[in-house]
C-alpha cells in the first residue's frame, strides 16, 4: 500500500524514497489530507527518476519525440491486430508482469510517460490519487501488472473484475475488435483466477499509485444469495485494495444487471460495508433508464457510499460502422470506446447533477482525446478511466490526457484539477 497523504510514513510496499508532490485539493464529499485507512500515493513508483513536470519541459521537444512515438506504436499496432485479440492480451500481460520485476525498466517507463503536476493531485475519500486518469478494470483481471500502471502514467489502476471462486468465463473467442469505431467488444464473463489469488499477487505490491479492486458476482451463484457473494469477495479482497468497486453491470454475466435494481443493490451495498471500511464505488451501465438511473443515485447517496462509476460498456449497436451482418456475426457482448462516450457522458452529467458533492463520480466509457477529458471532468468527474483509448492509442494517450489537462487548469487560473470539476469550463485553444 501507498500514502494517505504527505505527512504519513510510507506502508508496507511503498518506496521509501518517493516522491510526494504537495496535495493541495479538497475532493468531492471528502477532505483532502483525511487518512481514513491504508490508501495509496506517491507520483514516484521507484523512489528515483521523477516523471515529466510539463512546467519545466520543452513543448517542441515533446511534440517530436511524441509524433516518432506515435508513428512508432501504430506500426506495431497493425502488426498486432494480426494476431487474435485475446492472445494478444495475453501476450501483453505476460510481457508487463515481466517488466514488473525491473525496477530500472520501471523508472525508464516513467521517466517517459507519466506527468508529474501538483496541479492533477487529488484525495479523494482519504487516497491521494497523483494524477486523475486510472485504468479500467477489465485489463488487469488477476492482479498481474499493478507495479507497471504508474509507470504508464496512469495515476491509479482498477484490476478485476475479480470472483470470489475462480472461473474460465465465456467460451472463447469472446473479444473483438472494431477498430472503424474505435471500439472493442467483449464477452468475457468475469475470467479470473479469484479473490485469494488475486490477494497473493497483492501482497507482492510495490507500486504507490493507488489500486482499486472491481469485485462481481460468480456466474453459478444465484441472484437470490448475489449479497452473500460480494460480502465473500469484498471480506478477502477489502484488505488489500484501495477502494473496492461493486460490478453490477457487466452485460455478460446473465442476470448480473438485473441486480441494479435498487431492491437488490441495496443488499449487496450493505453486504460488503459490513466487512470493509475501504471506500465504496458501484459501477453502472450505460443502458440503465434516466428514471434507473436517478434511483441508483438516491440509493447511493442514502447508504453513504463514495461514489459511482459510469459507466461500463454498452450492449446497444447503434451509430456503428460495420454491416447489420458483421455485426450479428459477433455476437452478444458489451461494447467500449467511442460508441459508448455519449451515453456515458449524459450519465455522468445526470447523476451530478442530482447528487452534487454526495457522491464522487468516476468518468469512464470512449474518452479519446484530452478535450473529452476534460468534459468529463466538467460534467462532475472527480476521476477518470481508461481502457479502450489504452489499446488505440497506446500510453502517450495516458500522458496526452494528463498534459491536456494540466493545461487547462492553468488556462482558466485555476490550481487544481479539483477546481474544475462540475464546473463545465470550455476549453480553451491556444
Amino acid at each position: 500500500m501507498g500514502q494517505r497523504d504527505t505527512t504519513s510514513a510510507p506502508a508496507a510496499g511503498t518506496p521509501s524514497g518517493a516522491d510526494t508532490p504537495p496535495d493541495t485539493t479538497t475532493q468531492n464529499g471528502t477532505d483532502a489530507g483525511t487518512d481514513t485507512g491504508t490508501g495509496a500515493d506517491s507520483t514516484t513508483e521507484t523512489g528515483t527518476d521523477a516523471g515529466i513536470d510539463p512546467r519545466t519541459d520543452s513543448p517542441a521537444s515533446r511534440s517530436t519525440v511524441r509524433r516518432v512515438r506515435g508513428v512508432a506504436y501504430r506500426a506495431a499496432l497493425r502488426a498486432m491486430f494480426r494476431l487474435r485479440p485475446e492472445r494478444i492480451h495475453h501476450l501483453m500481460t505476460g510481457a508487463l508482469e515481466r517488466l514488473s520485476a525491473s525496477p530500472q525498466a520501471l523508472a525508464a517507463l516513467r521517466s517517459v510517460f507519466a506527468v508529474d503536476d501538483p496541479a492533477l493531485v487529488q484525495t479523494v475519500a482519504g487516497v491521494r490519487f497523483p494524477r486523475p486518469l486510472g485504468l479500467a478494470a477489465g485489463f488487469d483481471k488477476d492482479a498481474r501488472c499493478v507495479d507497471v500502471w504508474g509507470a504508464f502514467g496512469f495515476g491509479y489502476a482498477e484490476i478485476g473484475t475479480i470472483t470470489s471462486l475462480p472461473q474460465p468465463g465465456n467460451p472463447v473467442p469472446r473479444l473483438f475488435r472494431l477498430p472503424e469505431d474505435g471500439a472493442l467488444l467483449n464477452r468475457m464473463g468475469f475470467n479470473n483466477d479469484g479473490a485469494r489469488s488475486a490477494v497473493d499477487r497483492l501482497l507482492l505490491r510495490r507500486t504507490a499509485v493507488p489500486v482499486g479492486v472491481n469485485i462481481g458476482k460468480s456466474k453459478l451463484t444465484d441472484p437470490a444469495v448475489a449479497a452473500a457473494d460480494y460480502h465473500h469477495s469484498a471480506r478477502i479482497l477489502g484488505e488489500f485494495a484501495d477502494y473496492l468497486v461493486i460490478n453490477v453491470s457487466s452485460p455478460n454475466t446473465p442476470g448480473l444487471r438485473d441486480l441494479q435494481a435498487v431492491e437488490s443493490l441495496r443488499g449487496i451495498i450493505d453486504a460488503v460495508r459490513e466487512v470493509s471500511p475501504r471506500p465504496l464505488f458501484v459501477k453502472i451501465a450505460p443502458d440503465l433508464s434516466d428514471e434507473d438511473v436517478d434511483a441508483v443515485t438516491d440509493l447511493a447517496v442514502e447508504l453513504g457510499v463514495t461514489g459511482i462509476v459510469a459507466t461500463n460498456t454498452t450492449v446497444s449497436r447503434e451509430g456503428l460502422s460495420a454491416s447489420p451482418g458483421e455485426i450479428a456475426a459477433l455476437g452478444a457482448g458489451g461494447i467500449s470506446g467511442r460508441p459508448v462516450a455519449a451515453r456515458a457522458l449524459e450519465v455522468l452529467r445526470r447523476i451530478h447533477r442530482r447528487a452534487g458533492s454526495s457522491l464522487v463520480l468516476v468518468g469512464v466509457g470512449g474518452i479519446e482525446t484530452p478535450r473529452q477529458a476534460w468534459e468529463r471532468i466538467g460534467a462532475g468527474a472527480t476521476l477518470l478511466q481508461g481502457y479502450t483509448g489504452l489499446i488505440y492509442g497506446g500510453p502517450d494517450w495516458i500522458r496526452d490526457i494528463h498534459l491536456g489537462i494540466a493545461d487547462q487548469v492553468r488556462r482558466h487560473g485555476l490550481t487544481s484539477v479539483s477546481e474544475a470539476v462540475g464546473r463545465e469550463l470550455p476549453w480553451i485553444d491556444d
